[in-house]
């Protein structure tokens, strides 16, 4: 293979790479993740999602640790758990208590 088409291999590669990384944002709702997608989601994909979510719409500063995230995955599961609709969002999750202390 020439020098030439090595560079063009290595081009498509890293667009390739490069696209699904974006797909992978694209796809990713954060807070408008509905139940159904979350409660189906492995523990690392909530994970990315909460991470997500907790980053663009609670407005936490810094954000949340390890634990922090964790207490939001269990509040977000137990609001899909107990909806009767599967298409709520998970930023109607309350989450009071778990990121800001209760006042």
């Amino acid at each position: 293979m020439g020098a030439g088409a090595s560079l063009m291999v290595a081009l498509v590669a890293g667009s390739l790479v490069s696209g699904c990384e974006q797909a992978k944002e694209a796809v990713n709702k954060g807070g408008d993740t509905p139940c159904s997608e979350f409660v189906a989601q492995d523990k690392d994909k909530q994970r990315v999602t909460v991470r997500k979510y907790l980053e663009q719409d609670t407005k936490v500063t810094p954000t949340p640790d390890a634990d922090g995230v964790d207490g939001a995955i269990a509040a977000i599961g137990l609001m899909c758990q107990a909806q009767a609709n599967p298409d709520t969002p998970i930023r109607n999750a309350d989450l009071t208590g778990v990121l800001v202390p209760k006042k």
